[in-house]
């Protein structure tokens, strides 16, 4: 599915040199479901951003679906991510002028998709999150937790291979959060989608496969994560 080598990402500030990925190598397989964690500035989202082709690496490659990607143009590197990644960010994105069922629908638009079908899509999958009733809402009028849910049914409206999610749980109390990775695991389960979760929740990292801990840019380790049973305490509550 994604095979990266000696992947470097350098910025320069100044003269100061800062090596956010220093010569990394990772292998990931379809259909695994696997969490990157580490601390603060260990680059795990400028990991994500790679592969997800958010952004070019300064050296390395990265191959999807064994084409390399350092050989495609700007419009196949374009198709590539919209067709096969769905990307959760960190901060978001929503667009603010949008309701929820819109902003979900955002990718099939760049897709083509008819007016009716990205419709019917875009409330499957808010449905998918709990967040039908809030469909009409922007998200100024939404939670920062109902926001985030607005995010993960954007990554996932596409029905893409691959699914690359920034934090996607830190805006959630416990009982999402569950409700969010059964999710997440129940599609990998009956879809094969691929999932890379970047989170700093160790109870996230118990729920996935494999588990890809980073330390100054480079793996630190790369073990079996446990995959612990999922048993989601309805009492928790949403965040309002």
């Amino acid at each position: 599915m994604i095979v990266a080598s000696g992947l470097r990402k350098i910025y320069r500030v100044g003269s100061m040199e800062i090596k956010a990925v220093d010569g990394l190598d990772i292998f990931i397989e379809a259909g695994e479901f696997l969490s990157i964690v580490g601390p603060s500035g260990s680059g795990k989202t400028t990991l994500l951003h790679l592969l997800g082709l958010l952004d070019a690496p300064t050296s390395g490659s990265i191959s999807i679906d064994g084409m390399d990607t350092a050989a495609l143009s700007p419009k196949q590197l374009t198709r590539l991510r919209r067709e096969k990644i769905g990307f959760v960010f960190q901060e978001f994105n929503l667009l603010p002028v949008l309701n929820a069922r819109e902003n979900v629908e955002l990718p099939l638009r760049y897709l083509k998709v008819p007016a009716e079908e990205r419709r019917r899509r875009a409330l499957r999958a808010l449905e998918m999150v709990s967040l039908t009733d809030r469909a009409d809402n922007r998200p100024g009028q939404l939670s920062g937790g109902e926001q985030q849910r607005v995010a993960i049914a954007r990554a996932l409206v596409t029905e893409p291979v691959l699914v690359l999610a920034d934090e996607p749980t830190g805006e959630l109390d416990t009982y999402n959060t569950c409700k969010v990775i059964e999710l997440m695991r129940d599609l990998n389960r009956d879809t094969g989608q691929t999932f890379a979760i970047v989170t700093h929740d160790p109870m996230v990292a118990d729920y996935t496969r494999r588990i890809v801990s980073l330390r100054d840019g480079r793996i630190a380790s790369d073990s079996a994560g446990p995959e612990a049973a999922l048993e989601c305490d309805a009492g928790a509550g949403d965040i309002r």
